[in-house]
């Protein structure tokens, strides 16, 4: 009976051993996966960054806006590329709805316009398989803060459409649908 009971013991003692643990390599993976995913996706959620000095107005509009030139109309200068052009108060002051300034700065950024107009025209072209497309005319989106009085806008407009940019966007922030 000594036997029995010693040989009862050790298959207890090598079944209690052989007790498999979880396997969090597969878990592991998944999170892995999950968290690479997150990172990549949640950089790329707007077209464009709004600058923290411009209070951008609220729309609920859906399409997002294209790669274009973008011209930013603050409370004390207007810039175009990033570049500072006029105060904003020159502006303001002036007599004539063309500034001259910013004509002549919107003029030397036409290139990049007519390059990404071009560039869309070509990947629309490919898309529907048509050979030759007209191309878009140039186009600007002007980045306005809220309380920029609509007079100074309206300068701002009429002195890109004089540069020869024909299609004039303002920039919001987009609110979800409501219907």
């Amino acid at each position: 009976m000594k036997r029995e009971s010693r040989r009862m013991k050790r298959m207890a003692r090598s079944h209690k051993r052989k007790t498999p643990g979880m396997n969090l390599t597969s878990l592991m993976d998944v999170f892995t996966i999950l968290v690479f995913f997150l990172l990549t996706n949640t950089s790329s959620n707007e077209a464009l960054e709004p600058p923290k000095v411009i209070t951008l107005p609220d729309s609920v509009v859906e399409s997002k806006p294209r790669e274009t030139v973008t011209l930013m109309v603050t409370d004390e200068e207007i810039l175009v590329e990033s570049r500072s052009v006029i105060a904003t108060a020159e502006v303001i002051d002036s007599e004539g709805t063309i500034i001259q300034a910013i004509r002549e700065a919107m003029i030397a950024e036409m290139d990049k316009a007519i390059t990404v107009a071009a560039a869309e025209v070509k990947e629309g072209a490919e898309d529907t398989g048509e050979e030759e497309a007209q191309p878009e005319p140039p186009e600007v989106n002007i980045l306005a803060d809220r309380t920029i009085p609509f007079s100074l806008l309206k300068k701002v407009m009429s002195s890109c459409t004089d540069a020869g940019y024909t299609r004039v966007s303002l920039a919001v922030i987009q609110k979800a649908s409501q219907g």
